[in-house]
């Protein structure tokens, strides 16, 4: 995993956004955040500067400040809403979404629009924080990673 800046963020690798809206995850991300193949993780939109989203799951939530999400949606923590479908709150977008066995997530079409992401693009896979890590599409951090050609690149 490098670290693209001296005392800057560490990144896993790009992924690819395939047909079908199809994101293979970097296998290091999976390990270090504790994602479980065949598991659920929530998507939350990213920030302004970064776009994309975050990816964290349920576990992770319910120990954080944003644990009153999970209590003012119960559908979105129970994952009553459809696959993708997103809710907001606070200015944020959040969707469940499977992480299949392969690694991979596959968002919706409505999902991809509404984290204004489509396939073709490339997201990099950022270490956050121990809540979440980040799957951005713009700004100072990919502007980096661009001059970067040892990062990996994950596709489907």
């Amino acid at each position: 995993m490098p670290q693209i800046a001296k005392g800057g963020k560490y990144v896993f690798g790009w992924s690819l956004i395939g047909p079908g809206g199809r994101i293979q995850i970097p296998p290091e991300t999976q390990d270090e955040y504790g994602l479980v193949p065949g598991g659920k993780v929530i998507l939350t939109s990213g920030s302004q500067s970064t776009g994309g989203f975050t990816v964290s799951t349920h576990d992770l939530l319910q120990r954080s400040a944003l644990a009153g999400l999970l209590v003012s949606h119960p559908d979105l923590a129970e994952y009553r809403l459809e696959q993708g479908q997103t809710v907001k709150s606070k200015g944020r977008l959040y969707c469940w979404i499977n992480l299949n066995p392969d690694g991979r997530l596959e968002l919706p079409a409505a999902a991809l629009a509404a984290y204004r992401l489509k396939a073709g693009e490339r997201l990099l896979s950022i270490r956050g924080s121990n809540l979440a890590f980040v799957m951005g599409v713009k700004g100072r951090i990919i502007e980096y990673a661009n001059l970067h050609p040892e990062i990996p690149i994950f596709a489907d």
